[in-house]
C-alpha cells in the first residue's frame, strides 16, 4: 500500500496510527514541498522512526505529460533537475539515494520519454496497479469524475473478486483539498481489516 503527497498531508497521522495498529509498514512518496513544510516535520520524523519507506514524488509536483495525449510537458533536463532537488530534500532527512531508489512520478502520470529521463537519473519508476480506482480519492463533488469513498472501496473489492490483489499496489492519498470532506484515508482501517480477513498481507518497498 502506497501513499503519495504534495502540499496536502493532513491525513498522514491517522494513516500512521492505522498502520501501527495492524503492524504494517507503508510506503510514502512525497515531494520536496512536503519535505520542506514545517507543519509536516513531526509526521515525517514519525514515518522515518517507525521504519516506513520514504521515497520521492518530484520536488514541485510537476506535470510531466499532457492529460489524454501524454505529450511531453517537461524536457528531460528539467525533469532530472527537479528529481534531483527532491533527492536532496530526502538526503536532508537522512534518506540516501540508494535507500529511496523507488520513485513515484507526480500525478502518477507520465510517458515513455519521461521514464527514460527518470531511469537516467538512477531511479526505478513505480506506480499503482492499473484498474484500481482508489487514487481518485482526490476528486471533489464539483468534478464529473468525482467518486465518493464508498464507490472507491466497492470498486476495489470488485477488482479483488475479479482479478485478485496479489502483488497489487493500492494508492491512497494522505491528504486532499478541503472541498473533499469524504476522506478515503479515514476508511483505511476498514480496508485493511477486510483484505486481511481475505488472507492478504501487506509489504512496503
Amino acid at each position: 500500500m502506497i501513499f503519495s503527497a504534495d502540499k496536502a498531508f493532513e491525513g498522514a497521522p491517522h494513516i500512521l496510527r492505522v498502520l501501527k495498529k495492524h503492524k504494517i509498514k507503508g510506503s510514502f512518496f512525497v515531494t520536496g514541498n512536503t519535505l520542506r513544510a514545517k507543519e509536516f516535520e513531526k509526521t515525517l520524523k514519525q514515518i522515518i522512526k517507525e521504519g516506513h519507506y520514504l521515497g520521492g514524488h518530484s520536488d514541485n509536483h510537476l506535470q510531466y505529460a499532457e492529460w489524454g495525449t501524454r505529450d511531453t510537458l517537461v524536457p528531460a533536463d528539467s525533469l532530472i533537475a527537479d528529481l534531483r532537488k527532491n533527492q536532496q530534500e530526502l538526503n536532508r532527512w537522512g534518506i540516501s539515494n540508494e535507500a529511496s531508489i523507488y520513485y513515484l512520478p507526480p500525478y502518477e502520470y507520465y510517458n515513455r520519454e519521461n521514464v527514460i529521463a527518470m531511469e537516467m537519473a538512477g531511479v526505478e519508476v513505480i506506480n499503482y496497479t492499473a484498474g484500481i480506482r482508489t487514487p481518485a480519492d482526490y476528486t471533489t463533488p464539483d468534478m464529473k469524475s468525482y467518486m465518493p469513498s464508498q464507490a472507491l472501496i466497492d470498486q476495489l473489492y470488485e477488482y479483488e473478486e475479479e482479478k485478485g490483489l496479489n502483488g497489487a499496489i493500492i494508492l491512497i492519498h494522505p491528504g486532499t483539498v478541503a472541498e473533499r470532506t469524504d476522506k478515503l484515508y479515514l476508511r483505511l482501517d476498514e480496508i485493511i481489516t477486510t483484505l486481511k480477513n481475505k488472507g492478504y498481507s501487506f509489504k512496503s518497498f
